[in-house]
């Protein structure tokens, strides 16, 4: 069920609120889910039934995407402030140190709320920030030609293009390996929440400067990514394994950026495998 939470965060100035938009289902421990740079909680539908089976799954929009309001001014889209906006966030909702799966942008969320140390495990799928800046400059082209390509098409347009296999590929073939299987409804609304995704351009900017380079001992971490990533290359999960030692480093085979869609009971499996 959808449901939205307001909370206080600091600022320059003083305490601000935020809302956040969220789902909750299940039952077990709670197992926090963040979705990419763009998308909306929506990505996570294809293994949040699997996944509640086990656990209580808390799927949110980030803050100035899916349904979630903007920040506040005042509030900055960088990598501290998302963190403390989510550990706010699990003050409000009372969530003991859940664990949590994070997706691109939400894998790097993810593995900063393990380097906090607010989360019981982190399971990032290709997660941002162990690119080099070739990399990173062509993943950021990328998206702002999504993003331009999004927000000029009418929604008609959007529909027809989502009812044809060839038109889902067209859509989303960037970030999913197998785009026929996305159903039309859900590439309509993903392709809309990419075009009025308020907090995009701040966030990509935000990013520029991005690399995670820091280790997280006592903190169990899974890293999976997709042998058919086009976004962010599978060699960057190599580095992520250099910087994180300890971490269990997974294979998606035929798994694009958005995994979840491509093989959903593989996700789901690494997910719940690497929470317990």
């Amino acid at each position: 069920m959808s449901a939205t939470v307001s909370f206080t965060v600091p600022s320059p100035s003083g305490p601000v609120p935020v809302t956040v938009s969220y789902a909750r289902v299940g039952r077990g421990e709670p197992l926090l889910l963040l979705h990419g740079i763009g998308h909306h909680r929506q990505a996570w539908d294809p293994v949040v039934d699997i996944l509640a089976t086990e656990r209580e799954v808390i799927a949110v929009d980030l803050p100035g995407f899916g349904v979630s309001p903007p920040l506040p001014d005042g509030l900055a889209y960088d990598l501290p402030t998302t963190a403390a906006v989510f550990t706010a966030f699990c003050e409000a909702l009372e969530l003991d140190r859940p664990h949590v799966a994070g997706n691109s942008l939400g894998g790097l969320l993810a593995l900063e709320l393990g380097r906090e140390k607010v989360v019981r495990s982190v399971t990032a799928l290709s997660p941002a920030g162990f690119w080099s800046q070739a990399e990173r400059r062509y993943a950021f082209g990328v998206l702002l030609t999504m993003r331009r390509l999004a927000r000029r098409m009418p929604p008609p347009l959007v529909e027809r293009m989502a009812r044809t296999a060839a038109g889902r590929t067209a859509l989303t073939s960037t970030i999913y390996a197998r785009p026929s299987r996305r159903s039309p409804e859900a590439v309509v609304a993903e392709t809309l929440a990419l075009a009025r995704a308020t907090g995009f351009d701040q966030t990509l900017r935000a990013g520029i400067s991005v690399r995670f380079t820091d280790d997280l001992p006592g903190v169990p971490v899974t890293v999976g990514w997709g042998t058919r990533d086009r976004l962010l290359v599978r060699r960057q999960g190599v580095r992520a394994k250099r910087v994180i030692p300890g971490a269990r480093l997974v294979r998606l085979p035929g798994c694009g950026h958005v995994p979840m869609n491509d093989d959903p009971a593989l996700v789901a499996r690494v997910i719940l495998d690497g929470s317990r």
